[in-house]
């Protein structure tokens, strides 16, 4: 969020060749100076970069931070950004070193140091919050700052490490503004990235501006307003009614559906993307899905092409694995169990376990987008079986996560945008030790797959791990694959660069977006 041989996610742009060469026009000056208003349904759970792991705050954290590595627009590697370099030491990937660049500056006038950047890791490991990123450095054991040199030392070989550095869980922060050992509070953000945050209203929207002291591997923007809707109808109406100039994330599938890539006065921008959903099981003791029968009985009733179908309006694609299509080592291993929906199998299942049927269970499903009538769809698949009762639970974005960290839901549905454009990255944050999911789930078989799949820089000699690993989880099944969609992006006719504003990673590109 690594180098590492991997197929590209490329942005196919659904453009006439004419409306491609108007977007090289560059914008005025009076037209930079107007802030461009970005629509989106994401949900930003904390400005701290130690207290997030979800797509609406790294969305943030990759504008106001800077990491020491960044990914350019569909690159598979990345490049300096606060770093002036970064390499391993030796052959052994279990020393990674980076100088900090002499030139950074927060926001405050402090100079970037080594040491800001030391403070911004161990902290994050030392908060270890329920929903933070701290999954991501499992192998990470300690890092040493002196001067603006930066070492760290890895308790395993890891040839991933770099990628997870260029991610918002490697954002450095101002070590005077945030506490070690606790999450900073309030409403604003120090942070040395393209921009500075100059107000912010939780749920509401998000002002930057410019920040004229960034160095680094980016080109800054002009001024943008972020605007926070709390459904995609809410977005839907804000695009109809223009009072937004792009939008990214949740549409309402039938609006994606019936878009025209040729009407007048608007681009549309799709993409392949990474981005997944998962039926997610709670494996904890006293759960009724504890039990490895019951996640296979739902796995073997569950109808992926007709959630496809009737709720996303054939926008998205069936799902049959951990790893999705257009990331190496992607196999379909729940596909080859499980190839079509079958009552008898489940039950058969169920009866062989001595499982008492109807099984009762929650599954809970955060507000937006949607998944209300997601989960509406898997209830009724599963209880026309007369095998389950389902008993739907809807709750606000930051209410869901505490919920299902803390083992309240059966099952929950969860969506995973990459962090970067690895299989490791589908792995090791969801089904590896100190999963972010909080599902229950643990497989010494699994942690050492993940461990053996990081030794290989050459990422092709991983795939045979990888390719067990998605089998042991289709065996397991804690969780279920259901699907992956792709990268979304419309804008009014006179904004540039929005082709560039995600590419399916955690990044967001605000400061390639202009205005003609």
């Amino acid at each position: 969020m690594r180098t590492v041989r991997l197929r590209i996610l490329v942005i196919c742009l659904v453009l006439a060749a004419a409306g491609v060469g108007g977007w090289q026009l560059l914008p005025s000056d009076r037209a930079e100076r107007i802030p461009i208003t970005v629509g989106t349904t994401d949900v930003v759970t904390s400005l701290d970069p130690a207290g997030a792991y979800d797509a609406g705050s790294w969305a943030l954290f990759s504008n106001v931070y800077q990491s020491l590595l960044t990914f350019k627009p569909s690159s598979i590697t990345p490049v300096p950004d606060a770093a002036r370099t970064c390499d391993f030491v030796g052959t052994e990937l279990r020393a990674y070193r980076c100088e900090v660049r002499d030139d950074l500056r927060f926001p405050s006038g402090r100079k970037v140091t080594g040491a800001d950047v030391k403070f911004s890791f161990d902290r994050v490991l030392a908060i270890k919050a329920d929903v933070g990123p701290q999954s991501l450095f499992t192998t990470l054991k300690s890092v040493v700052a002196q001067g603006q040199t930066v070492t760290f030392n890895l308790g395993s070989r890891d040839a991933t490490f770099p990628l997870k550095v260029a991610t918002g869980a490697g954002s450095i922060v101002d070590r005077t503004r945030y506490p070690a050992t606790s999450l900073r509070q309030g409403d604003e953000a120090d942070g040395s990235g393209p921009y500075l945050l100059t107000s912010y209203t939780p749920g509401a929207r998000a002002h930057l501006v410019p920040n004229p002291a960034y160095r680094g591997a980016v080109e800054t923007g002009g001024p943008v307003d972020v605007r926070y809707f709390k459904t995609s109808d809410d977005l839907a109406a804000a695009w109809k009614a223009r009072s937004v100039d792009v939008t990214h994330r949740q549409l309402p599938p039938e609006l994606i559906a019936g878009l025209d890539a040729g009407q007048d006065g608007i681009r549309v921008n799709e993409a392949e993307s990474a981005a997944i959903r998962n039926l997610v099981f709670n494996v904890r003791d006293g759960s009724p899905m504890a039990g490895t029968a019951v996640r296979r009985a739902v796995a073997a009733v569950v109808d992926r092409a007709g959630i496809a179908s009737d709720v996303y309006e054939s926008t998205v694609d069936p799902l049959y694995s951990l790893i999705p299509q257009g990331i190496t080592s992607h196999t379909t291993p729940f596909f080859d169990s499980y190839p079509q929906p079958d009552r008898e199998r489940a039950k058969k299942l169920l009866s062989d376990a001595g499982v008492e049927t109807p099984v009762q269970f929650t599954l809970a499903y955060a507000q937006g987008g949607s998944a209300a009538q997601e989960a509406a769809e898997l209830r009724r698949q599963l209880e026309a079986t007369g095998l389950f009762r389902v008993r739907t639970v809807e709750r606000e974005w930051t209410a869901f996560q505490k919920g299902y960290s803390a083992g309240q839901f059966d099952a929950y549905c969860v969506s995973w945008l990459p962090d970067f454009p690895d299989p490791d990255n589908f792995v090791q944050p969801l089904v590896g030790r100190d999963s972010t999911l909080h599902n229950g789930y643990s497989s010494e078989r699994v942690d050492q797959l993940i461990e053996s799949t990081q030794r290989y820089d050459e990422r092709a000699r991983a795939s045979a791990d990888f390719k067990t690993l998605q089998r042991v989880v289709a065996q397991d099944v804690p969780m279920l694959p259901l699907w992956q969609k792709k990268n979304y992006v419309l804008s009014t006719e006179d904004i540039t660069g929005s082709q560039y504003l995600s590419d399916g990673t955690g990044l967001w590109r605000l400061w390639a977006l202009g205005r003609l």
